[in-house]
């Protein structure tokens, strides 16, 4: 089992999840814009869906292959976002980032702030030599958080998902331990 650790930052608390928090993180990605700029959330987002990541999320950590924290902004109630950490490969000390933040909070900096103490938490603490991210080239947001975060963009991976029916143009990101 990977430790789910409880992270602090000026204005979130990033922890980990537990089905109390499924009714926030339902109410949340139901957001058709959410779902929108990111790869893998449906919408629209099924019933008991947000129950169901969560029970995922806990086996992933369970079984050593992923570290899921929620988002909690100490001005709001309830989850704000999801950081992961998953296909943790510890044969290659690598895996990959994933993550959102609520609509209304896009822009004010709060997945940049998020981000920090979750590297360096995947460098320090799983060991991990390499993380790395994908988004859709028109969720450029992502990519400038990234960014600011260290993160190098090797390459374009055209048409590598399938958003509602489109293939999409993804972006692979990447930052090395020795960058952080």
């Amino acid at each position: 089992m990977l430790s789910q650790p409880t992270l602090e930052t000026d204005r979130l608390i990033l922890r980990p999840l537990n089905l109390a928090d499924a009714p926030s993180i339902q109410e949340k990605v139901s957001v058709r814009a959410i779902a929108d700029t990111t790869i893998s959330i449906p919408h629209p987002y099924p019933d008991r869906e947000a129950e169901r990541y969560i029970t995922r999320q806990l086996d992933a950590s369970e079984a050593g292959h992923s570290v899921t924290l929620g988002l909690e902004c100490k001005s709001l109630e309830g989850i704000c976002g999801i950081i992961e950490i998953r296909e943790i490969e510890q044969e290659h000390a690598q895996a990959e980032l994933s993550f959102w933040v609520t609509a209304e909070l896009w822009g004010q900096g709060y997945m940049n702030e998020a981000l920090k103490p979750a590297i360096a938490f995947g460098f320090n603490h799983l060991s991990l030599n390499r993380l790395y991210a994908y988004h859709m080239l028109r969720n450029p947001g992502s990519g400038r958080v990234l960014q600011k975060n260290g993160f190098v963009q090797e390459g374009v991976l055209r048409q590598r998902v399938r958003k509602w029916g489109v293939f999409e143009d993804v972006a692979l990101w990447t930052m090395l331990r020795q960058d952080s």
